[in-house]
This record gives structure tokens, sequence and C-alpha cells, in this order.
């Protein structure tokens, strides 16, 4: 099977055309139905009718591919040799709920190699509340969209030192034992923003931030993400400096400054 996702990429648009559409509808509506999930987190109508209009979509125009999705669980088994969708429907439920509108769909295309190695090979996120959205595919590149604009390709910047970095993240929730380390970074940068959200690893791969990291994160929060820096010119790794979107959390910076995030976040006394 050829990795490349860039034939997808108009499917991926009509896709978040009808998530847009949908999570729009429902945004700022008085009657929003909210409930809390067995892991305490908050899910909305919305979240809900994004993700079943994305799977009814998907499994007339890829009945071939599973889907992995945040709301509507995963499939027992994904065999070799195979594609699958990851979706989030809302990334952002708690700003979307309150009205911030750093909130996003994000849908990744990963496929399985004949050897049980998984990789994204396209993903898409769009973000209709800031009118922007940003999409990628292996060996396609990385482009972003404002305001139904034409795409822009987009690239991470070359920023080389930890001292002239912007960093940005969510919140200092699940940093655990690198929590100290984590802050003394933070001592260390140009400036500090806690954007949160797939926003801030967007704003790697545009260039505008140097580096983002969230210690605690779910594949359908990564996949998007991960083929949209890398295309970028980026890396996106875990904590452990495995790249892509199958860990336990997530970080995005360009080439140069990735490695000396990783050394100074995991210092000995913290641990891997």
């Amino acid at each position: 099977m050829k990795s490349s996702g860039a034939g997808e990429i108009e499917l991926l648009k009509s896709l978040a055309n009808t998530a847009d559409e949908i999570s729009m509808a429902r945004y700022h509506a008085l009657d929003l139905k909210i409930e809390t999930k067995p892991d305490m987190t908050p899910v909305t109508d919305a979240d809900r009718s994004v993700e079943e209009a994305l799977r009814k979509i998907l499994s007339n125009e890829r009945p071939d591919y599973l889907i992995v999705g945040e709301e509507f669980g995963s499939p027992e088994k994904i065999s070799k040799g195979s594609r699958y969708f990851v979706i989030d429907p809302i990334d952002g439920t708690k700003n979307f709920l309150r009205g911030v509108p750093i909130w996003a769909t994000l849908i990744g295309l990963v496929e399985r190699d004949e050897s049980g190695v998984d990789r994204v090979i396209a993903g898409m996120v769009s973000a209709p509340a800031l009118f922007r959205r940003w999409y990628a595919a292996t060996g396609f590149g990385a482009f972003t969209e404002v305001n139904g604009g034409p795409a822009t390709q987009i690239s991470v910047s070359k920023v080389a030192a930890l001292s002239d970095a912007s960093i940005s993240f969510s919140d200092l929730a699940d940093w655990g034992d690198r929590k100290e380390s984590y802050l003394a970074i933070l001592d260390q940068v140009w400036r500090v923003r806690g954007i949160g959200d797939f926003w801030s690893h967007m704003l790697v791969a545009e260039g505008a931030v140097d580096i983002a990291a969230e210690p605690k994160l779910a594949l359908w929060d990564m996949a998007a993400l991960a083929v949209i820096v890398e295309e970028a010119g980026g890396i996106f790794s875990d904590f452990q400096g495995v790249s892509g979107p199958f860990g336990a959390g997530g970080i995005s910076s360009n080439r140069t400054l990735h490695p000396k995030f990783l050394a100074a976040i995991n210092t000995e006394k913290h641990g891997n």
C-alpha cells in the first residue's frame, strides 16, 4: 500500500465542511445539551452529532476504512495493511461550551502497514470559530486556509535556542514528575503563552510558536496534528521522543529545538 494521503485531501475538506456546519449551528446555542463522561470530561450534543455525521459519510465514501472516534469508540481489531480514520469531533469541548472560540474538528487518516506499524498519512484541523483550517498529507506539504481564502503553505520556525523560543501549552495539570523540569524550562524561554489544545500545535506548524507540549493526550487529540506539523518540517513525538501521535502525550517543535526540549524535560532527576 502506498503511504500517501494526498488523494484524500478533498474528502477531508468535505468532511470539515460538514463538521463546521453542525458545530457552528450549536455554538452559543441556548439549548446545548452537556453531559459528563465517565472520565469526568464534558461532552455536548454537538460532539456526538459531528461524529455521527462524519461516520455516516465515511461509511459511504470509504466503506473499507475503519473509524476510531472519541465519542463512539474504536474497532476491536485493525488489520495489517489497512487504513483507518481517527476523529475528534470537537477538540476543546470545554472552550466550545463556554463560548471560547478555540475548538476544532480533528480528522486523521492512519495507515497500518504489513508489519503492523501505524503512520498518519493525512490530517485536517478545522476551527470555524477562528475562521481557519489546516491540513496536510505525506509528501504533499502542510497548508492553512483563512476565512475560506486560498491555501497557503506553512512551515515551522528556524529558532535554534531555547532562550529564543516561544512555548504554548494548555495548563499545568498532568505534568506529574516532569512539572518541576517544565517550570524550569518556562523560566528559560523567551515567551510563554497558554493558548492550548490543537491551536498551540498549529501555531508551531505555522512557525508562529516554536514548541507546544501536552503531557496527557489521546490518539484523536493528536493524529491530525502530527502529520501537519511533520509536513510543515517539524517533529511531533511523545515525551520519550518516539515520533508520531501514538504515545500518551505530544510535543511539537522544529527539528533543532525538539531534541533540546526533550533533553530538558527528561532530566535524570525526573526520569522518563
